[in-house]
């Protein structure tokens, strides 16, 4: 049985539908979000905003018990906290390693939308959270 089908054996298809259809405009949203953090002005609305996407990601892959969504939202929630106290503009190492960590996230999208019999492989670069978060 696939993502899809067990959640729709575990929950009701309402929520099920919804989680899908708000974990898209989330995954969608990520990158301008993300290529905004090059510009000062932009940095904290920016910052904030992608805060609360890697925050109701978690809760909502929370609820539904989908450990990949969970534990790489919890490690981006985390930075995103640390990110948030900062100024920016962010550097390019940041903003590289949040671009992977999009594509992790669409990943996991379509894993769900097709039913896949799980999840992909975790990007292991994702591990490696650069150290300056913020251009100098």
């Amino acid at each position: 049985m696939g993502i899809l089908a067990q959640l729709e054996v575990d929950f009701d298809l309402e929520i099920v539908e919804d989680f899908i259809s708000h974990y898209a405009i989330m995954c969608e949203n990520m990158e301008p979000l993300i290529i905004g953090l090059n510009k000062p002005e932009r940095y904290e609305d920016n910052m904030g905003e992608l805060f609360r996407i890697f925050h109701n990601m978690k809760s909502a892959a929370g609820f539904l018990k989908l450990e990949p969504i969970i534990k790489l939202a919890v490690l981006c929630e985390d930075v995103a906290e640390e990110a948030r106290i900062l100024k920016g503009p962010a550097s390019e190492e940041f903003i590289d390693w949040l671009l992977l960590v999009s594509d992790q996230f669409e990943k996991y999208r379509k894993d769900v939308e097709k039913d896949a019999d799980h999840f992909t492989v975790f990007n292991p670069l994702i591990i490696k959270v650069p150290f300056v978060l913020e251009k100098n």
